[in-house]
């Protein structure tokens, strides 16, 4: 038996506060929920997860998925292949945003993705279901 209970939020460090919380407004349709102005940090949700974003100092360094340990990338479920294309889309066409890959199968399972990365260099899957 699990002692949890799924995700209640993640916690992503971010070079500009606004900038990512403008992002997943922006972008992905996120909601703002909340802030602490002096921490600082924006809370963003989607209705199921909610993010931290939290300011990084000037100093702090890109995430790179290979030589630092911690989170490799956040995965977030679209409803269908259709959204997933419309989202490549849109991404695709935004100057704050680098894809890494345009959707595609994952391996043999049965759901496409897609890998781009955010304002901050935070690194995003996006992963949809194959209708059957």
């Amino acid at each position: 038996m699990t002692k949890t209970q799924g995700i209640h939020h993640a916690g992503l460090t971010v070079p500009d506060v606004a900038r990512a919380s403008r992002f997943f407004v922006e972008a992905l349709g996120f909601a703002e929920v909340g802030a602490i102005p002096d921490y600082p940090a924006i809370f963003v949700s989607d209705g199921q997860v909610m993010l931290t974003l939290w300011q990084g100092d000037a100093d702090a360094l890109p995430a790179d998925r290979r030589r630092q340990l911690g989170l490799h990338h956040l995965a977030l479920r679209v409803p269908d292949r259709a959204a997933l294309e419309s989202l490549h889309r849109d991404l695709a066409a935004r100057d704050d945003v680098e894809v890494e890959f345009a959707p595609e199968p994952l391996r043999e399972g049965p759901v496409h993705h897609m890998m781009f990365f955010i304002p901050g260099h935070i690194r995003l899957e996006l992963i949809a279901p194959v209708a059957e």
